[in-house]
């Protein structure tokens, strides 16, 4: 893998912690640039020191996903200096509160739709045509499970990340005819400091890592991974064609 990855420009959204982090660190691995985008300076600046020490290099941004202006200029930034990216890992994610529907505060519900779907979008606005000057341009945004299996407490999350996949779908749909490929990618549980959160009473040392996710993410990024418009659960290790049944 690394020669098939080795010189590319990898965007990575929410790369200072979690599966954002691992994917970040394993693209280093490949030889691939990663353009780093998270909100913590500090946590930015150490995955700098983990992909340099995994033979890559790292362009830090601080930016939180809600400054939708700052995604533009980082577009403009990308295209000032190489002309295209290569990959895009739409990772950045908040949880939301676990509470009924009718306890949700408007603007807490406003957070998690404004990063989990709209900063997408943006970033699919700012960075397609950096992606279609790729030869070979790759997109995976990162989705859960909650998007088809609704429960109880979760509903802005749930919610996002069915906006996320058909957001993700339509994308690929109409970037069919193009070399450019683009999936969403499902981790299933998964043990980051998110499903911690989440799932206090959970074992982590029951789960995957993060790391342990990421090296799937590297597959969905080859140049000659030839599918589109798929979903792949690592927990079935599979790709799916459209969104399983509850």
């Amino acid at each position: 893998m690394p020669p098939l990855l080795n010189g590319t420009i990898a965007l990575v959204t929410g790369a200072s912690r979690g599966i954002g982090r691992a994917t970040a660190v394993a693209l280093a691995h490949t030889g691939a640039h990663i353009v780093a985008v998270a909100r913590t300076v500090g946590a930015l600046e150490e995955l700098d020191d983990a992909a340099r020490a995994a033979g890559g290099s790292a362009t830090l941004v601080p930016l939180d996903m809600r400054d939708y202006a700052g995604l533009y200029r980082l577009a403009t930034a990308l295209n000032d200096r190489y002309q295209r990216l290569d990959i895009l890992i739409g990772n950045a994610a908040v949880a939301g509160p676990r509470s009924p529907l009718d306890h949700i505060e408007p603007a807490v519900w406003d957070e998690v739709m404004a990063v989990n779907v709209t900063a997408n979008w943006h970033l699919i606005r700012a960075m397609d045509p950096l992606l279609k000057r790729a030869k070979a341009g790759r997109a995976v945004f990162v989705t859960s499970g909650a998007a088809w299996h609704a429960r109880a407490y979760a509903g802005p999350y749930s919610a996002s990340k069915t906006a996320l996949n058909v957001l993700g779908q339509t994308y690929a749909a109409e970037t069919a005819s193009t070399s450019m490929r683009v999936n969403l990618f499902n981790p299933g549980p998964t043990r980051t400091r998110m499903r911690a959160q989440v799932m206090p009473g959970e074992d982590p040392m029951t789960l995957p890592t993060a790391e342990d996710v990421a090296e799937k993410i590297l597959d969905l990024c080859r140049p000659d991974f030839s599918e589109t418009g798929k979903i792949y659960d690592f927990r079935a290790g599979k790709l799916l064609q459209f969104m399983p049944p509850g």
